[in-house]
C-alpha cells in the first residue's frame, strides 16, 4: 500500500498537483477575463472578435508544425538534446506563424465577411506566433519535468490578459474588436518574451538544426492534423456565423459556448493528469485502458451531469451579469448544457483508444466529427442562425461520444486487434 510519504515524494504526484493548481488559476482568471471582455466589446463586437479568433484557431494548429509536441516527446527521453529541439521549435513557429498571418492578410476580408481584414492579421500574430511560442516555452519545462514552471507560465499569461482587459474597460468602457485584438497581441508578445527568456536562463540557449527539423517535419505535421480536427468541430460554427454577418447572434452564442468550455476544464485537467495512467493500463493488459476509462468516467460523468444542470438552471443570470445585449445567450447556454456530459464520454473512450495503440481510429472519428459539424453548420446556420450552430454542436459531441465508445468496444472484442496492439507497444 502506498503511504503518504511516498505520495509526497512521487514526481508524478507533485507534477499532477502543480498542473491542477495551474489549471485552477487559469480557470479563475479566464472566467473573470471573459466576463469583462463581454462587457468591454458588447454582443456585436464580441461576435466579430469571436468569429475571427475561431477562424484563426482552425488554421493556427499548423502554426508551430507540432514542434512543441516533438520537443516534449524527444527531450523528455533525452534531456541532452534540448537545445536543438528548442531552437527548431522557435524557428518553425516563426516561419509557419508568419505564413498563417500572410494567408489571413490576403484572404481575411473574404473569409470573415468583415470590413476590417487587419483584425485577422493581428489575431494571427498574437495567437499563431506569440501564443505558440509561449506554449512551447511551457512544454520545454514540461519536458524537463519542471511542471511548476509550466503552470506558472500559463497562469502568468492569463493574469496579463485579465489585467489588460480590465485596464481597457476602466479607461474606455467600451471599445472595438480591432482595438482589443491589438491589446491582446501585445499581451501575447510579452508572455512569449517572458517564456523565451525564462527558458534560456533556466534551461539553456536554443540551437537550430535544419536537418533535424526536416527529419521531424512529417511527424510534427501529423500532430497538427490531429489537433486541427478538434479545432474544426469546436470553432467552425463561430467562423461561419461571422461569415454570414450574424455578429450579434455570434456574440451571444460564443459567450454560451465559452461557458461550456470553462465548465469542461476540470474534466480536461483530470484527463491530462490521468493520461500516463492510461498508457500504463493499456500496456499492462489487452483491456486495461478500457477498464481504466470506465473508472475515470465515474467522477467525470457525474461532474458533467451536475455542470449541465447548473448551467441550465443558472443561464438567466447571464443577462444581469453581461447586459441585455446578450439575452440570446440564455437559451443558447441551455441548448448546449448537455455537451459536458457528451465530452466526458468521448474523452474517456478516446484516451483509452489512444493508449491502447489505436490512435488512427481516434483520428478517424475526430475527422468524421469535423466533417459532420461542418455539413450541419453549412445547412443549418443560414436557416436558423445560432440555433442551427447549437444543434450542430450538440449533435457532433453526441456522435463523437457514440463513435468513440463503439470503436473501443469493437477493439476490445477482437483478439487479433488486441494482439496487434500489444506487439506494436512491445516493438
Amino acid at each position: 500500500m502506498i503511504g503518504l510519504a511516498q505520495i509526497r515524494q512521487s514526481s508524478l504526484a507533485r507534477n499532477t498537483g502543480w498542473m491542477l493548481l495551474g489549471q485552477a488559476a487559469v480557470l479563475a482568471t479566464q472566467a473573470a477575463y471573459f466576463l469583462v471582455l463581454a462587457r468591454l466589446l458588447g454582443s456585436a463586437e464580441y461576435g466579430i472578435f469571436a468569429g475571427a479568433t475561431a477562424l484563426i484557431a482552425i488554421f493556427g494548429t499548423f502554426s508551430s508544425l507540432g514542434s512543441g509536441m516533438i520537443l516534449l516527446r524527444y527531450v523528455s527521453a533525452q534531456h541532452s538534446r534540448f537545445a536543438e529541439y528548442w531552437g527548431n521549435a522557435i524557428v518553425s513557429t516563426l516561419l509557419a506563424g508568419l505564413l498563417v498571418a500572410a494567408v489571413a492578410a490576403f484572404g481575411g476580408a473574404f473569409l470573415t465577411h468583415s470590413q476590417v481584414p487587419g483584425l485577422l492579421v493581428t489575431i494571427a500574430i498574437g495567437d499563431c506566433i506569440f501564443g505558440q511560442l509561449a506554449a512551447c516555452a511551457g512544454q520545454a519545462f514540461q519536458a524537463m519535468e519542471r511542471i511548476r514552471v509550466t503552470a506558472l507560465l500559463n497562469a502568468f499569461t492569463s493574469v496579463l490578459r485579465l489585467s489588460a482587459v480590465v485596464t481597457l474597460w476602466l479607461l474606455r468602457g467600451r471599445t472595438t474588436a480591432s482595438v482589443w485584438a491589438f491589446a491582446s497581441m501585445s499581451v501575447s508578445g510579452l508572455a512569449a518574451l517572458a517564456g523565451i527568456i525564462t527558458v534560456t536562463i533556466q534551461i539553456g540557449r536554443p540551437r537550430f538544426r535544419s536537418r533535424l527539423l526536416l527529419d521531424r517535419l512529417g511527424e510534427g505535421f501529423g500532430f497538427s492534423v490531429a489537433y486541427s480536427t478538434t479545432s474544426i468541430y469546436n470553432d467552425i460554427d463561430k467562423a461561419m456565423l461571422a461569415r454570414y454577418g450574424m455578429y450579434a447572434a455570434n456574440g451571444a452564442y460564443s459567450v454560451a459556448y465559452r461557458i461550456i468550455d470553462m465548465a469542461c476544464i476540470p474534466v480536461r485537467a483530470l484527463h491530462a493528469a490521468a493520461l500516463p495512467h492510461f498508457f500504463r493500463a493499456g500496456a499492462s493488459a489487452p483491456g486495461g485502458s478500457a477498464a481504466f476509462a470506465k473508472q475515470v468516467l465515474k467522477p467525470t460523468f457525474a461532474w458533467g451531469v451536475l455542470a449541465g444542470i447548473g448551467l441550465f438552471v443558472g443561464a438567466p443570470l447571464l443577462v444581469p451579469i453581461l447586459g441585455s445585449g446578450f439575452a440570446a445567450a440564455v437559451p443558447a447556454l441551455r441548448w448546449l448544457a448537455v455537451i459536458p456530459v457528451f465530452r466526458t464520454l468521448h474523452l474517456s473512450a478516446g484516451d483509452a483508444i489512444t493508449s491502447g495503440g489505436h490512435q488512427r481510429w481516434r483520428t478517424m472519428s475526430q475527422l468524421g466529427a469535423a466533417i459532420l459539424n461542418f455539413g450541419l453548420n453549412l445547412y443549418l446556420i443560414p436557416r436558423l442562425s445560432w440555433e442551427g450552430a447549437a444543434w450542430a454542436s450538440v449533435a457532433t459531441d453526441g456522435a463523437l461520444a457514440f463513435a468513440n465508445w463503439t470503436i473501443l468496444t469493437w477493439l476490445m472484442r477482437w483478439p487479433q486487434v488486441r494482439e496487434l496492439a500489444t506487439s506494436q507497444r512491445a516493438a
